[in-house]
């Protein structure tokens, strides 16, 4: 088995001694998310987050000037800002690594304009996160290495760039389910931001992805926060496994409790005769359009075991009239097995052109103007013999039924407004009231609440008696609000746990003198409804 040790043009991590170094170096300097915040500022850590260098490289700068640099300032200019620094400030603010000790770690390099200086051949990062629950405030910091970006080292992207932190990263962190499994799978690793998350609940973490490069990186880090994770560095194995091959390929007869992805589905121009050193390794997966996520909605139920779980992010095309409401989920909802659970929100959608533009600038493929026009039109000429009309962003949640022969979870929705984050626990309550309302297909029987976050909201007419609005809010999870009707109103209004739902419709019939036989069982599904999405509960009896 490869152990990816020692790729070419990647930080190296067979020293294991050296590494053990860096870390105690890393953590005297004070180079952790709060020592960089306090070095900097409020105002310059804000803009450096923005990916905005200068008010950073400037504190770097006064500092130097004053004398007052410290090693965190050192750490800052090298990774984070991208100057270069004099390789005694090197030596001293990192004494048990050096400035040696840095080059053959591949974390640095010697300025060709000025062999005295030293220079970043990575963005190496401080990283943390919230472990266990938010009662406990138990933080892992982290450092991450990955490829320097084009505001750090100007020019267009290389191909086989490794992307490192970014928002996509960490929304999909954010996503992700934390319950106790025995094997999980990220699929399409990158530098490895998904691993360090799933080793905190997972026995065993498969991490694959079509760069070497990538895995270079992502054993790197492992191995320099390898106390902080739990891993014994010497024998990584135990705990996680590297494979190089492209999609569900590297494991194909496996069976996994969870796969977690930022898979390459950004929708790129196929053009004749290119090969895969062509394309961004990091977003392109080589495949037409939406080839990827699709791939992905109809196989991953191949490497789930009975119950397992998938969150994943994704772009797709919409391809129907743009002023269908079903227009977008209409082709994902034919992906899919009739084995598998499915919830996806779409966050975003962006025109053919909104498109191309962000991506082309992403890589910083807008510097030539005559390259830049050609691929503009490329993006658009490719979306045109498609009929795409949009294209769609957001989350997955996928799940393989125990029971195969039972009903489908299927929630397409577009929720564009912010939602509460980390979103993973709300997702997770959500399924478990899905299941709970298929284990309880009549709800007359059952006694419901208002969820603690729910609150109500009245608009009326000046002068009116009666208002012509009733809204029901979520302040937590996804925060939805709800249209309530006047029967609707009266149910949630009695819903505290004394008298089942069936009670509780019959006697609004009453109230309301609805005799009809429609007004209970339409009722009870817009009740059922609620249910699903947050708003009432199953009261504990």
């Amino acid at each position: 088995m490869t152990d990816f040790s020692r790729v070419p043009g990647t930080p190296q991590s067979s020293n294991l001694p050296l590494l053990a170094a860096l870390a105690a170096d890393l953590q005297d300097a004070g180079y952790t998310v709060d020592g960089v915040a306090a070095f900097l500022g409020e105002e310059a850590n804000a803009a450096l987050g923005r990916d905005q260098l200068v008010p950073a490289m400037l504190a770097c700068r006064e500092a130097a000037a004053a004398g007052t640099a410290t090693a965190v300032a050192a750490a800052v200019a090298l990774w984070l800002v991208g100057e270069s620094v004099p390789v005694e400030q090197a030596d001293e603010a990192f004494p048990r690594t050096g400035a040696a000790g840095l080059r053959e770690l591949g974390l640095a390099e010697k300025d060709p304009a000025a062999p005295e200086l030293l220079r970043a051949a990575v963005d190496l990062r401080p990283y943390e996160f919230e472990t266990g629950s938010s009662a406990e405030n138990a933080s892992t910091h982290l450092w991450v290495a990955s490829d320097l970006g084009e505001h750090q080292r100007p020019g267009v992207l290389p191909h086989g760039h490794v992307l490192g932190i970014g928002q996509a990263s960490l929304s999909l962190a954010q996503l992700s389910l934390r319950a106790p499994a025995d094997r999980s799978l990220d699929l399409g690793t990158g530098c490895g931001i998904q691993v360090f998350h799933l080793l905190g609940h997972a026995r065993h973490v498969t991490a694959t992805d079509i760069s070497e490069r990538a895995l270079g990186f992502t054993r790197f880090n492992l191995v320099l926060n390898a106390p902080s994770l739990g891993l014994d560095p010497e024998h990584l194995q135990d705990r996680v496994d590297l494979r190089l091959g492209s999609m569900l390929e590297p494991v194909a007869g496996e069976q996994f409790d969870q796969v977690v992805s930022n898979p390459p589905f950004v929708i790129t121009p196929r053009v004749p005769g290119e090969e895969a050193e062509d394309r961004f390794t990091y977003r392109d997966g080589g495949l037409p359009g939406d080839g990827i996520v699709s791939g992905l909605f109809r196989d991953l139920e191949s490497v789930l075991a009975p119950g397992g779980t998938v969150q994943m992010l994704g772009n797709w095309e919409i391809q129907g009239p743009e002023d269908s409401k079903d227009a977008w989920n209409t082709r994902l909802r034919s992906w899919l097995p009739d084995t598998m659970d499915a919830w996806v929100i779409q966050r975003e959608v962006l025109s053919p052109a909104e498109y191309a533009e962000m991506w082309l600038r992403d890589a910083a493929e807008n510097r030539d103007r005559s390259e830049y026009a050609a691929s503009y039109a490329a993006y658009l000429q490719d979306f045109a013999s498609r009929g795409t009309t949009g294209i769609g962003f957001g989350t997955v949640w996928m799940r393989r039924r125990m029971d195969p022969k039972s009903a489908p979870l299927r929630r397409f929705e577009e929720i564009t407004h912010p939602l509460e984050s980390p979103l993973a626990p709300h997702l997770a309550a959500a399924v478990e009231r899905f299941d709970w309302t298929r284990e309880h297909p009549d709800l007359a029987a059952e006694h419901l609440v208002v969820a603690d976050d729910v609150t109500e909201e009245r608009h009326a007419r000046p002068g009116a008696e009666h208002p012509g609005v009733i809204l029901l809010r979520q302040g937590a999870g996804l925060r939805r609000t709800n249209l309530m009707s006047t029967e609707l109103t009266g149910f949630v209004s009695a819903c505290d746990g004394e008298l089942p739902a069936g009670a509780i419709i019959a006697a609004l019939a009453a109230l309301l003198g609805r005799e009809d036989p429609e007004f209970g069982p339409a009722l009870e599904e817009e009740v059922r409804n609620l249910v699903l999405d947050g708003f009432l509960l199953p009261a504990e009896q």
